[in-house]
């Protein structure tokens, strides 16, 4: 599952994640289910502009880290610089998880997932971490994936995307807003 944030400045949030989720199909494979678009302040707040989310559900036996590197490719064609960790940015393309896979194990996993805030922002996993070690926390992240994998369990907490999105705020939910269908 991949979830896609674009920062609404520049051509239209629609086109870029049309353009992404037929680039991600073009270069992983199917393109399974894809959510509504969704409005959301930007993370951190002040971080950045408001950003249009989509989360998208794709087929493929390629090896996690050939998905991200794919990914990373497609952020750069969209013209993403890397300036800095939750900077301003044209578009991010986060793999959230692969089936109930948990990378690199459970530990680091769970360390990453336990960071504060302050650490959050400063520390850069040297690899690929999963499920992402945040996604639980965010609604921004739950909501669009709640339209294409509500039943998902993530594989260490034990709880679907649906439980998940419901053990949040009614405030954090309220503040995903659909924007538009893809």
């Amino acid at each position: 599952m991949v979830l896609i944030s674009i920062g609404t400045a520049g051509t239209t949030p629609q086109q870029i994640v049309r353009t992404a989720i037929s680039e991600i199909g073009h270069e992983i494979d199917s393109v399974a289910k894809i959510s509504g678009l969704y409005l959301t302040s930007s993370f951190p707040a002040g971080s950045g502009p408001d950003f249009v989310n989509a989360a998208i559900r794709i087929e493929t036996d390629r090896a996690p880290v050939e998905i991200l590197a794919i990914l990373h490719r497609i952020e750069a064609a969209a013209g993403r610089v890397r300036t800095g960790r939750w900077g301003p940015r044209t578009l991010d393309l986060d793999l959230l998880a692969v089936g109930d896979l948990v990378l690199p194990d459970a530990a680091t996993q769970g360390r990453w997932r336990a960071l504060s805030l302050a650490d959050q922002q400063r520390l850069t996993p040297e690899g690929l971490v999963l499920p992402h070690p945040r996604l639980q926390d965010r609604a921004f992240v739950l909501v669009p994936l709640a339209d294409i994998a509500p039943a998902w369990v993530h594989p260490l907490l034990g709880l679907s995307v649906a439980a998940m999105l419901a053990a949040l705020s009614a405030t954090d939910r309220a503040a995903v807003i659909p924007f538009a269908p893809v």
